[in-house]
């Protein structure tokens, strides 16, 4: 992992035209991309797939909702998630890498954390990583107040909007 940032996110954002532009960027490249999603739950894969010609350049996901999943179905280690649990900057960055090699996409882009309404395991509710897999591999940790819808669209927003800049910076 090259990168971790950290934002806090304290009211409602509007994806607006993020999904497209995402698409765009990536069909203007002739690059894919793929998602592996806990808490969002499928919200950033159908959010992408909402926006036009999404069928270009979006490959596909995985839904790794329950922890075992995130092992079986996108590759992350047992050994990390036994240490650390589900919410945690490297199993963002697996989650991420996982969805760019089972799908064989060009980038993958990956949603875990807490939505709440009751903390997890300690992880107090609000606490998501996102992560983005490519030629380097981008993690960000946000913390993000609101009740457990606000918790995941506002996921789904950032990690569009880190996709967008990982995307710009190896234009």
């Amino acid at each position: 992992m090259s990168g971790m940032g950290s934002a806090r996110t304290a009211e409602a954002v509007d994806a607006g035209g993020l999904p497209a532009r995402v698409i765009e960027e990536l069909v203007q490249r002739k690059e894919t991309l793929a998602v592996a999603e806990s808490l969002t739950g499928g919200l950033l894969g159908a959010t992408l797939v909402d926006a036009p010609g999404a069928s270009r350049a979006f490959r596909g996901g995985l839904i790794v909702y329950a922890t075992e999943l995130k092992a079986e179905l996108a590759g992350v280690p047992d050994d990390l998630l036994e240490a650390r649990g589900p919410v945690d900057p490297d199993v963002a960055a697996a989650l991420a890498e996982g969805a760019r090699g089972r799908c064989g996409a060009d980038w993958g882009l990956a949603t875990t954390g807490v939505a709440g309404p009751e903390p997890q395991d300690g992880v107090p509710v609000g606490t998501v990583y996102i992560a983005v897999a490519g030629p380097r591999t981008q993690v960000r940790r946000l913390e993000i107040d609101g009740e457990r819808a606000a918790v995941r669209s506002r996921t789904v927003t950032s990690a569009l909007r880190l996709v967008l800049e990982m995307l710009s910076e190896t234009g």
